[in-house]
């Protein structure tokens, strides 16, 4: 898809010398084929994949999977889906690790850019609420209300949430959109390919995989 958009765009761009009144006509009809082309193409690429596509590689960072560098960060602050994702890393992953909340943090970016997910962090977050116990995460379907009784753990894992949204944190999962704990052993594990075990979760990802997962 990154090819197919980058040759459209290529495809738009009219360089050379000055064209005769005919050929102008003809260069002008070929440019509005390939910008009809070109707009049909990009209105069936999700909004998660062209953020994708223009936003530049993340650079090196510093980030330190430790309690003391979250509470050296600025308190962090954001949109709904800032929101979305720090309500989940609470409610899913307070008492993990902080690399353990990064790394579930990750997952649910890999679903958002998963042709297979919703394509925004609080579709896939609340993807199947309202179906008890048929939610992604069962914090938002086991009926019990999602209040934030740890003020201090809330603030941390929203800054874990901040930095992975910033695209300030490195790869830990390899691609894994699904996780469980190390308590169960759920039937989908046995056929998704494992990819990495932090602290008291287990990663994994389809086994088959495309250019769009």
């Amino acid at each position: 898809m990154r090819s197919l958009v980058k040759a459209l765009l290529a495809c738009c761009m009219l360089v050379g010398t000055p064209l005769a009144a005919s050929e102008a006509d003809e260069a002008a009809a070929t440019g509005e084929v390939l910008r009809a082309a070109e707009a049909r193409g990009l209105r069936g690429v999700s909004q998660a994949l062209l953020s994708d596509l223009l936003t530049p590689p993340a650079q090196a960072t510093n980030v330190s999977f430790s309690r003391s560098w979250l509470d050296g960060q600025p308190k962090a602050k954001g949109g709904a889906h800032w929101k979305c994702l720090s309500e989940a890393l609470y409610f899913e992953a307070r008492g993990e690790t902080v690399k353990g909340q990064f790394a579930v943090a990750e997952v649910i970016m890999n679903r958002v850019r998963s042709a297979r997910f919703p394509d925004n962090v609080c579709g896939v977050i609340n993807q199947g609420t309202g179906k008890r116990y048929q939610c992604q995460f069962t914090y938002t379907c086991d009926g019990n209300p999602e209040t934030i009784r740890e003020p201090r753990a809330f603030e941390r894992v929203s800054k874990v949430a901040r930095a992975v949204l910033d695209g300030r944190a490195p790869d830990l999962t390899k691609g894994a959109t699904h996780y469980h704990t190390t308590a169960v052993r759920p039937r989908w594990a046995r056929v998704y390919t494992k990819t990495a075990s932090i602290g008291v979760h287990v990663f994994y990802r389809h086994t088959f995989r495309t250019a769009s997962n």
